[in-house]
């Protein structure tokens, strides 16, 4: 049975097509006139014209699972907004402004000021990474031009989030040999758990077939799978790739090799950010003392989840006022900064709730089988904190990290500071919050403001 089949839906108009990539299937679909992919759906388009289906049909022959015809005209699609000239339609939709617009050269030129601007080919739209600093900009720029702005704001739905994987069908447990290297490569708690789910995954893709018959086109397929039906993320596909990849090249000790994969082009979204206002509100309202401690020293030294449950009592040195954040992501040591504010807090949290060696420790722990604290608890006391608080905007704990950044930045730390605070391994990393920062923004003047205008 073919994992990944082919299917077509036939309407009045069009033929819809989902295949695996091949070359020769897309030789054959490219020359059909008029045919197009359609990125959003993941599919073909083939106008149903006399003789395209009766082709389509010879071409694939029994390769072709499922056909449906259905007098309806079109399958049931989102109406769209076509802006007129001098109209503007701007377009919120994860982390993006798209913006739709006639031929504008004015326009164009502000749009390729954002930094990470693309322009979509496809679809016929630039599309930015959002931030509310670039959002003022382009409604700025468009009030100078008079043109007319149409906004409108895209959530998710239900169709669009990833596919859940039910894993009570997989009959297959990742090779012990697979963990093993990972262990030997001294890889992270963390990857080796991702890395073995996703080729557990990978692997139980393929349920009658053995492992080491699996081949480049399979990776392929597979990797198609991840995109239309599970529809995870750049950053997910990437990952799965490249536990794939390890178990060929590095348990098996196969040569690298290049995957013919359309491995996707990660997005360029900016992360959310909370102002200090919205921090404030979040540890006053954050009742329960060791949980305010733990918001505060996530936030006061900028750590990530992960450095926060792993910190020891013996890593808060006061006389240096520094933080030792040990073996991060990178296998690296850092040190960053211990707030006298947030020293104070320690005190008053260690004197009442008595840790024995993490700083912060779950259920269960004692003096001689000490437990760590669990990052999903953290994650329900920062939403639980932020509802009180009356943050509607999506927010986790990384997003106080983001926030130490920021503001750290709004106040004038030079970034190679933010850097090493952050254990960034590259510049480039850091340098995405000076796009995210809103100070100075006030100070700029529209040029309009300075021409005389009075009659």
């Amino acid at each position: 049975m073919n994992p990944f089949p082919i299917t077509l839906l036939v309407t009045e108009k069009k033929i819809f097509l989902k295949m695996p990539k091949n070359e020769a299937d897309l030789d054959f679909v490219r020359s059909l006139r008029y045919s197009r992919w359609n990125g959003e759906s993941y599919r073909w388009e083939i106008p149903n014209y006399p003789g395209n289906l009766d082709n389509i049909k010879r071409h694939f022959g029994d390769r072709i699972s499922e056909l449906t015809e259905t007098l309806e005209p079109e399958p049931p699609k989102e109406e769209i907004y076509i802006p007129e000239k001098g109209q503007v339609l701007i377009i919120k939709e994860k982390g993006s402004l798209k913006l739709h617009f006639l031929y504008h050269d004015e326009l164009i030129k502000a749009v390729k000021q954002i930094p990470f601007y693309r322009w979509d080919v496809a679809q016929k739209h630039w599309i930015l990474p959002f931030s509310p600093k670039y959002e003022q900009e382009i409604r700025q720029k468009i009030a100078e031009l008079g043109l007319e702005l149409v906004y409108r704001e895209k959530t998710k739905s239900k169709s669009e989030k990833r596919a859940k994987l039910n894993t009570q069908g997989f009959t297959k447990t990742c090779p012990p040999e697979y963990i093993q290297k990972l262990q030997e490569r001294r890889y992270s708690p963390q990857t080796l758990k991702a890395y073995s789910a996703l080729f557990t995954e990978f692997i139980n893709f393929f349920p009658n077939r053995e492992l080491d018959d699996l081949e480049e086109k399979d990776i392929m397929d597979f990797s198609t799978h991840l995109v239309i039906n599970r529809k995870v993320s750049s950053s997910y596909q990437n990952q799965a790739i490249n536990a794939i990849k390890f178990y060929f090249e590095k348990v098996k000790g196969g040569p690298r090799k290049f995957y013919p994969i359309d491995r996707p082009q990660r997005e360029k979204i900016l992360p959310e950010v909370c102002s200090e206002e919205e921090v404030v509100s979040i540890l006053k309202n954050t009742s329960n003392l060791k949980h305010r401690a733990i918001l505060t020293t996530i936030y006061s030294a900028g750590l990530r989840i992960s450095e926060l449950i792993n910190l020891k009592i013996s890593h808060i040195d006061s006389n240096r006022m520094q933080i030792r954040v040990e073996q991060s992501k990178g296998k690296k040591d850092r040190y960053t900064l211990l707030s006298p504010k947030t020293l104070k807090l320690l005190r008053e949290y260690i004197k009442e709730y008595r840790p024995n060696f993490y700083l912060f420790e779950g259920q269960g722990s004692a003096k001689e089988t000490p437990v760590p604290y669990a990052a999903r608890s953290i994650q329900a006391i920062l939403k639980e904190s932020a509802k009180k608080a009356g943050i509607t905007k999506s927010i986790s704990v990384h997003t106080l990290r983001h926030s130490f950044a920021t503001h750290l930045l709004e106040h004038g730390t030079d970034l190679r500071y933010i850097q090493s605070l952050l254990g960034h391994e590259s510049s480039k990393t850091t340098e995405i919050y000076t796009h995210v920062t809103t100070k100075g923004f006030d100070q700029i003047k529209s040029p309009l403001d300075k021409l005389d205008m009075d009659d």
